[in-house]
C-alpha cells in the first residue's frame, strides 16, 4: 500500500471518527430529556405529572388504599428527616394533607431538596400533589426546625390491584460550597 493510498484512508478513519464523537455528544445531551420522558410516562423516579389542582369531587368510599411514607437522607446530608405520620388510609378522589418533619443539626446553614419516588412505580401516574415541600429546595438555618406539608390525592382511575402506595423521599444536600457562592456574588 502506498504512503498516499494510507493517508487517504486515515482521512476517511478520521472523518468517521468525527461523526461518532458528535453524536455520542449529541446523545449525551439529549440522555436527560429521554430520561425525564420516559420516566413521565412509567413513573419511575417518583415522576408524576407534576402539580395537580384538586377540584371537589365525589371520594370512592368503596376503596382504602394504604399510604406509606419513607424517609431517606443521602449521606452527605445531616439533617432530621422523617414523616409526622408513617402511613394513613386514604379514598381515591378526596384530598389529603400529612406532614414531615425536618431539623437541620449542624452549625451552618444547609439547602436540601427531597426527591420522591414510588412503589409500585407505576402508581406514581395516580399520585397527584398539589402542594408539596419536594417541588422546592429548603433552606434552614443553624438548628433550625420545621413542618412541610405535602397535599395530594389519588385518582379515582387506580387499577383496583393497587391497595398500599410508598412515598419514599430522598433528602440531598444541594448547599452551593463557597466557590459557587463566591461567584454568584
Amino acid at each position: 500500500m502506498s504512503q498516499e493510498q494510507t493517508q487517504n484512508d486515515n482521512k476517511v478513519m478520521t472523518k468517521k471518527l468525527v461523526v461518532v464523537v458528535v453524536i455520542m455528544i449529541a446523545f449525551g445531551f439529549a440522555m436527560v430529556p429521554l430520561y425525564d420522558v420516559f420516566c413521565q410516562i412509567t413513573g419511575l423516579n417518583g415522576k408524576s405529572n407534576g402539580l395537580a389542582v384538586y377540584e371537589e369531587q365525589e371520594a370512592d368510599m368503596s376503596r382504602e388504599i394504604t399510604v406509606q411514607f419513607m424517609t431517606i437522607n443521602k449521606t452527605d446530608m445531616p439533617w432530621e428527616f422523617r414523616p409526622v405520620q408513617t402511613q394513613i388510609k386514604v379514598h381515591p378522589g378526596k384530598e389529603y394533607e400529612v406532614l414531615f418533619a425536618v431539623k437541620n443539626r449542624t452549625g451552618d446553614e444547609m439547602v436540601g431538596q427531597a426527591i420522591p419516588s414510588f412503589s409500585p412505580n407505576l402508581t406514581a401516574q395516580y399520585f397527584n400533589k398539589t402542594e408539596c415541600f419536594c417541588f422546592n429546595q429548603q433552606t434552614l438555618a443553624a438548628g433550625e426546625s420545621e413542618e412541610m406539608p405535602m397535599r395530594f390525592f389519588i385518582d379515582k382511575d387506580i387499577p383496583a390491584r393497587y391497595d398500599t402506595i410508598t412515598l419514599a423521599y430522598t433528602l440531598h444536600n444541594v448547599t452551593p460550597d463557597d466557590e459557587s457562592l463566591a461567584a454568584a456574588q
